[in-house]
């Protein structure tokens, strides 16, 4: 029997805390050499792009797989979950919330992880469904008291506004600029689709961490060269899959900026294989493009706590 769980389950199954401690323990086991994540793979056709994202890890017996396929009139998200010694189909989990709370909970490693202690103002470029669950995972590890936000659509804003409201309690204010935006801020949330720089780099102040999120693609870039010069340490998820998709990285890698040799994984600043954050005025930056190993890590803590709470749907296949 396979354990099929739906996106009502995973949102029930995964709150944030969970999320946050399934996705560090991923980083550290890929760090320590006992998971294995494999760069997203994508089939293009008129109609849509199927993406494929695989990963494994010894420790949890696990090998699968996340495939998601947004078409033009149905979405499909599924993680297959296999066990690794036995190779025995366990589980097919819905995973398109399961996604959005792994990248959050990655954006709360790293800010746990980089920014400074005391950071309290954070400021967010980008509205969407993300952005929110970006601003609730960094408000998890840090005291944010104060949150901005700049965005292109008046409509899009009010329900960010109203969605952090209900939330986390805070009143995200509205920047007319993202010099305003900037301006004393200690966290920098990114989270869009812009195929450009959202703001200069020159911008950016002495102290601030910067998750840039959306750039998970050749076509799109949210940060420009000037920010990846004046950064004292930028962090990626995993070398091999920003060298293939990181629209921020791949141009400064190609200018000579950056050295993929010796670019830090986030794991390795875990595990304290490099490290992290040296004074108060560093400018730090966590390029976040996504990996599998992290929705194999979310959907077995999703499992486990279906197989605890006796939920789910068993399907005899």
């Amino acid at each position: 029997m396979v354990l099929h769980l739906t996106e009502a389950d995973v949102a029930r199954l995964l709150p944030l805390e969970a999320a946050i401690a399934a996705v560090d323990e991923a980083f550290r086991d890929h760090a320590d050499g006992i998971a294995r994540d494999t760069a997203r793979q994508r089939t293009q056709m008129p109609d849509g792009t199927l993406h494929v994202l695989q990963a494994a890890s010894e420790r949890l017996d696990l090998i699968g797989f996340k495939m998601y396929f947004p078409g033009k009139s149905a979405r499909t998200f599924l993680v297959h979950l296999i066990e690794l010694s036995t190779g025995r189909l366990l589980a097919l989990i819905e995973a398109d919330e399961l996604g959005i709370r792994r990248t959050g909970a990655a954006t709360a490693v790293a800010t746990r992880a980089l920014s400074r202690p005391d950071a309290a103002v954070l400021a967010c470029f980008g509205s969407g469904r993300h952005a929110v669950t970006q601003l609730r995972n960094v408000a998890a590890v840090r005291d944010i008291a104060q949150v901005r936000v700049v965005g292109r659509s008046p409509e899009r804003l009010a329900q960010f506004q109203a969605a952090v409201r209900e939330a986390t309690g805070l009143e995200a204010t509205i920047a007319d600029s993202p010099q305003a935006a900037l301006a004393g801020a200690d966290i920098v949330n990114i989270v869009t689709r812009s195929p450009t720089p959202l703001f200069d780099g020159a911008l950016l102040e002495p102290g601030q961490h910067v998750n840039a999120v959306g750039s998970n693609a050749l076509s799109r870039r949210e940060i420009d060269m000037t920010a990846i010069r004046r950064a004292a340490l930028i962090v990626v998820d995993s070398i091999p899959v920003a060298q293939r998709e990181c629209g921020d990285l791949l141009p400064a890698a190609d200018a000579g900026l950056i050295d993929w040799h010796t670019l830090p994984e986030l794991g390795h600043v875990l595990t304290g294989r490099h490290p992290g954050r040296a004074t108060r005025e560093d400018i730090t930056i966590f390029e976040s493009q996504g990996m599998g190993l992290l929705d194999l890590y979310a959907a077995n803590a999703v499992r486990h706590e279906a197989a605890r709470l006796g939920t789910g749907r068993e399907l005899d296949i």
